[in-house]
């Protein structure tokens, strides 16, 4: 700044800060170019080079002299190695966005070379989750096509990012390192297991889009049979054609109907788990629970534990709701939930539950081992008076059974398909 100086001192001032700030914006982008291609023995020569000129020519060391100069060709050459792109074209596949766990899942890779001469084979690398897989490039002949299909590990529930796919070009000795992107990212989803429950018609709230059940009543909407009126029947209820045919009063009787709505409270609590099969068994549980009553078009809500800050001073009681609008909306968000040991344990989780969540008709508490009986029947007065709580206790290592405490129904699994029947034996109780 030359404030309201004028003359040729102020211009030349002016023009010398202006060419100055262009020149160190352009050094800047050099540096930052040559930072991103040299590998730390590039960096290694930048700094033996010029040390050997100074120290050949200055002291006389024709040795160093020699060193110098090799260096200096030997950079040439490697520099030679950035020049130009390729002219291929890359496309990656990943045939299927979402497996279950344990599934086969696989990508492709694609290269065309599009033009009418011969293209040098390089290196290609395709990050695959924590991994990263190097494919080489054979030399392609004019319009040829390179296909490479590659494997996708689904050992564990998750999202596994596939790529993108970059090319490497670098010299033989590795002094420079240019990586090109040629593709985006893909992601994999891979669901927990889950499996076919039968459905519950277990609710309370009546109304038009609710099922019809085995148990009568005298108001409601799914007309039943007809009986003879009793002391106490509406008079609006009356059939009287068929009091007309019999000389008798004669009700109608309705079969009552039930819309459920289902919460499935699952524990994140590492505590809540004995090991780490209890709790992707748990994840399972919760899964296939939802993924029924979406199904059966019921009004459900997926809950999961919150977890509690590092440095906060009291815990955080709060859950997160998941995603039910559909099957795969609701697996994808269980593909990424872990345990912590900050995470609310599940007594809390029904306790948040049972006051945030309106019109519960049955909730299922999901957990593991580590919650006692006490524990869970503590859990079950979380919920409003006439709320049908089920606990589903996921332990491998136990027998898998069935009982009532207190008005609650536990039941104990060690594989996922014993879900099946111990919600059978539940729904005959």
């Amino acid at each position: 700044m030359v404030g309201t100086r004028t003359g040729p001192v102020a211009d030349l001032v002016v023009e010398v800060v202006r060419l100055s700030g262009v020149a160190g914006r352009a050094l800047a982008r050099v540096a930052g170019r040559i930072s991103n291609v040299l590998t730390p023995l590039g960096w290694a020569m930048i700094v033996v080079v010029p040390a050997a000129f100074v120290a050949g020519y200055g002291l006389g060391w024709m040795e160093l002299v020699l060193v110098a100069w090799a260096g200096l060709v030997i950079a040439v050459v490697a520099a030679i190695y950035l020049v130009g792109r390729s002219p291929i074209t890359i496309e990656l596949r990943v045939p299927h966005s979402r497996v279950v766990v344990g599934e086969g899942a696989s990508g492709q890779v694609t290269v065309v070379n599009p033009r009418s001469r011969r293209v040098l084979g390089s290196t290609i690398e395709i990050p695959i989750g924590a991994g990263l897989a190097e494919v080489v490039l054979p030399n392609l002949r004019k319009e040829a096509v390179f296909i490479h299909e590659f494997a996708i590990p689904t050992a564990r529930r998750g999202i596994v990012p596939v790529g993108p796919v970059r090319t490497i070009r670098a010299d033989p000795i590795g002094l420079v390192r240019r990586e090109l992107v040629w593709t985006e990212e893909r992601s994999l989803f891979v669901h927990p297991k889950t499996i076919a429950i039968p459905s519950t018609s277990t609710g309370f709230v009546h109304d038009l889009e609710g099922n019809p059940t085995r148990d009568l009543t005298n108001s409601d909407v799914s007309f039943h049979a007809l009986r003879e009126y009793q002391p106490g029947d509406e008079r609006r209820y009356i059939h009287w054609r068929s009091s007309a045919k019999t000389g008798r009063y004669m009700v109608r009787q309705f079969e009552e109907t039930r819309r459920s709505h289902l919460v499935v409270a699952l524990s994140l609590a590492t505590g809540d788990y004995a090991n780490d099969e209890e709790f992707e068994l748990a994840v399972s549980v919760a899964g296939s629970l939802g993924i029924r009553a979406i199904r059966d078009a019921r009004t459900v809500s997926v809950l999961v534990s919150e977890t509690t800050p590092e440095f906060a001073k009291r815990k955080l009681l709060a859950v997160r709701p998941l995603s039910t609008v559909t099957r795969a909306r609701l697996l994808d968000d269980l593909a990424v939930v872990e345990s912590a040991p900050t995470a609310l344990a599940i007594a809390d989780v029904a306790r948040v539950a049972g006051e945030q969540v309106a019109g519960i008709s049955v909730a299922f508490l999901v957990c593991g081992s580590g919650v006692t009986a006490s524990e869970l029947r503590s859990a079950s007065t979380k919920f409003p008076v006439g709320v049908e709580v089920v606990a589903v206790v996921c332990d491998p290592e136990s027998i898998p059974g069935f009982r009532r405490v207190a008005g609650l129904s536990i039941l104990t699994i060690g594989y996922l398909e014993d879900l099946q029947k111990s919600l059978a034996r539940s729904a005959a109780a």
